[in-house]
C-alpha cells in the first residue's frame, strides 16, 4: 500500500465537498434535515461563510475548533469550514459529561468552541474548571450576550468565496477523541490525506452513486458514522440523511418511512430495539438497500431476526477512532452470518500473540494490527501511549480475532479490561472510582455481561458498610449520572457481601460477569 507524500498539496474539505461540485452535482441534494435540503453547491456557500469568519476572528492554521452540536446542516459547514480554513475540527460527544469537556478544553487549547444553546450549562460548569483556557464561544440556537456571540452574528454576510488553506496531505485536519485504558480521552490526530479512501467502500461494496440516501442512527461525532456519512457519502456525491435528535427507535423508524434510505449505519443494540418494539417491520425497512454494523460484535442471532422480518442481510464490520473507515468487514455479496468478516481491499492486517509473533493458524486468538492509508498520525500530547499502540505505520487494535478455515475472521473481544457498550469504549476503573466516592461503599466493581441477545451490558457490583439499601443504590445511581457520561452507567447494581477474589487478593471478574448473566437470565 503506498503512502501518500507529505508534500502534496491537499485540503480535506476539497477532496469532499469540492470533488463533487467538480463533478457537476451542485444542485444535487446533499443534506436532509427535517423539512430542509441542502444542495451540494449551498452546502459549499454555508461552508464558505464559516470558513471565513474564523479567518477573520484570527484563527490560524493548526488551530483547533470545539464543535459540540447537534446532527444539522450546521454541524457539517462548521466541520468542513474549520478544514477549508486550515485549522482543526474537533468534533465532541454530545452527551459528554462537564469534566471530559473541561479536558478537551484544555487539552487541545481550542481558539473557538461552537456549540448549541441547550449545551450551555454543561460548559458553564466546566468552564469553572479552566479560566485560563476559554476559547472564543459560538452558540447555536442562541442569542449574543457577554462572552456569548451567536452563529449567526459569528458568520459573515453570504457571498463570500473562501479558497482552501493550502495544506498538505500530513497536515492536521480533525481530530476525534476516543478513550484510554484510564478514561481520560485521547485524541486520535487525523491528516487532510486521511479521506481520500472515504468512499470506497460505499462505492465497491455498496455500488453507492449521486443520489442514493445514506443514513446512521449513530451521531456524527461517531468515526462510524463521521466516516462513512460525513466523509464517504459526500465524498460519493450522495444524500446524508440527518437527525437532530438523541436516536429512539420510534424517531428513526419515522426517518426512514420519510426518506426511504438506500443504505443505514447502525449498531446491534440500535438493530435488536427495533425489532424489540415492533418498528423493523415497516415497509421503509424493508426498503434499504443494504444495512451496515459496526461498534460491537453482532450476535448471529440478531442477524438472522433482521433478515426474516426485513428481507434484507446486515453487513457487519469493524473499524475504530485511529482508522476512520472498517478494515475487516463483510459486503452484500459475501459475508457469513456471525463473523465479522475479511479484511478490506485498503487495509493490511494481522494477527501478533502475546509476544508480537504472527498467528498463522486457524483459530488461533491474536490481536489485530492495521495499516491503512487513513490510519491517524498517533495521539495529541500522549507519546506514551502512541509508541505503545503504533509501530512502523501500523495501529494495534487491542482487539482480539481468530481466523476460521475459510478465512473469516472472527472477533473475540478485547485484551484489555476496557468494554465496548452500544459501540462506546468505557473503562470499568472510572466507573468503580466515581461509587467510590459514594458514603457508605467500600467497594465497586465494574464488569460487562452478554445479555439474552449476546450485547455486552454493564454491571456494578457493591459492597457497602450496611450490606445495601435501596436508598443507597439510588445515591450510587444518581453520582453515577451526576459525573459520567450517560453511556458509562450500568442499569444494573448488585450489593455483595464480598468481592470473589484469588489467594492473592486480586478480583475474579470472570465470576462477577457470570453472576451479571445469571441475574438477566433470572429476569
Amino acid at each position: 500500500m503506498s503512502a501518500i507524500s507529505s508534500a502534496r498539496k491537499l485540503n480535506a474539505c476539497d477532496e469532499i465537498l469540492g470533488i463533487c461540485l467538480r463533478r457537476g452535482l451542485g444542485e444535487q441534494p446533499a443534506l436532509l434535515c427535517g423539512d430542509l435540503t441542502v444542495t451540494y453547491a449551498e452546502l459549499e456557500r454555508r461552508t464558505d461563510r464559516f470558513a471565513a469568519a474564523l479567518r477573520r476572528h484570527g484563527v490560524q492554521a493548526g488551530e483547533r475548533v470545539l464543535i459540540l452540536l447537534k446532527d444539522t446542516p450546521d454541524f457539517i459547514s462548521t466541520w468542513l469550514g474549520t478544514i477549508k480554513a486550515g485549522a482543526v475540527a474537533v468534533a465532541v460527544n454530545t452527551r459528554a459529561a462537564a469534566k471530559d469537556v473541561t479536558f478537551m478544553v484544555k487539552d487541545s487549547g481550542c481558539r473557538v468552541l461552537v456549540i448549541e444553546d441547550e449545551f450551555l450549562p454543561v460548559w458553564r460548569q466546566a468552564a469553572e474548571s479552566c479560566p485560563d483556557a476559554l476559547p472564543r464561544l459560538v452558540v447555536r440556537g442562541g442569542a449574543s450576550a457577554g462572552d456569548v456571540v451567536s452563529l449567526a452574528d459569528f458568520l459573515p454576510e453570504a457571498g463570500e468565496t473562501v479558497s482552501c488553506a493550502p495544506t498538505e496531505a500530513d497536515d492536521p485536519a480533525f481530530w476525534l477523541y476516543t478513550s484510554g485504558t484510564t478514561g481520560t480521552p485521547k485524541a486520535a490526530v487525523h491528516c487532510h490525506g486521511d479521506v481520500l479512501i472515504g468512499d470506497r467502500h460505499l462505492r465497491e461494496s455498496f455500488s453507492v452513486r449521486p443520489g442514493d440516501r445514506i443514513f446512521s442512527s449513530s451521531k456524527l461525532f461517531f468515526a462510524f458514522a463521521l466516516g462513512h456519512c460525513l466523509i464517504g457519502a459526500l465524498r460519493a456525491g450522495a444524500t446524508v440523511i440527518l437527525h437532530d435528535g438523541w436516536p429512539d427507535g420510534a424517531a428513526i423508524a419515522d426517518i426512514v418511512e420519510r426518506y426511504r434510505p438506500d443504505v443505514m449505519f447502525s449498531v446491534p443494540t440500535f438493530y435488536r430495539n427495533l425489532l424489540r418494539d415492533g418498528l423493523a417491520d415497516q415497509a421503509g425497512f424493508k426498503a434499504i438497500r443494504h444495512y451496515v454494523s459496526a461498534g460491537e460484535a453482532l450476535p448471529e442471532s440478531l442477524y438472522q431476526a433482521w433478515l426474516t422480518v426485513t428481507g434484507v442481510p446486515i453487513v457487519e464490520g469493524i473499524g475504530a477512532t485511529e482508522t476512520i473507515f472498517l478494515a475487516v468487514a463483510g459486503t452484500p455479496a459475501h459475508h457469513k452470518p456471525g463473523a465479522t468478516g475479511k479484511p478490506m481491499p485498503w487495509a493490511e492486517v494481522r494477527l501478533a500473540d502475546a509476544d508480537d509473533q504472527p498467528v498463522t493458524t486457524p483459530d488461533t486468538p491474536g490481536v489485530l494490527w492495521v495499516k491503512m492509508d487513513s490510519l491517524c498520525r498517533g495521539y495529541w500530547n500522549q507519546p506514551d501511549k502512541t509508541a505503545e499502540a503504533f509501530r512502523d505505520g501500523w495501529y494495534r487494535t487491542g482487539d482480539v480475532f481468530v481466523i476460521d478455515a475459510d478465512g473469516w475472521w472472527h472477533h473475540q473481544g478485547r485484551n484489555d479490561d476496557l468494554l465496548k457498550i452500544s459501540g462506546q469504549w468505557v473503562s470499568p476503573s472510572e466507573i468503580e472510582n466515581c461509587a467510590a466516592t459514594v458514603p457508605g461503599i467500600v467497594e465497586a466493581v465494574a464488569v460487562g455481561a452478554p445479555n439474552a441477545e449476546g450485547l455486552v451490558r454493564l454491571a456494578l457490583f457493591l459492597v457497602a458498610e450496611d450490606g445495601g439499601s435501596q436508598a443507597l443504590e439510588e445515591t450510587v445511581k444518581n453520582t453515577l449520572l451526576s459525573t459520567l457520561s450517560v453511556y458509562k452507567c450500568p442499569r444494573t447494581i448488585v450489593f455483595v457481601d464480598e468481592m470473589p477474589c484469588t489467594a492473592t487478593g486480586k478480583i475474579q471478574r470472570f465470576r462477577l460477569r457470570q453472576m451479571a448473566m445469571e441475574r438477566t437470565a433470572s429476569l
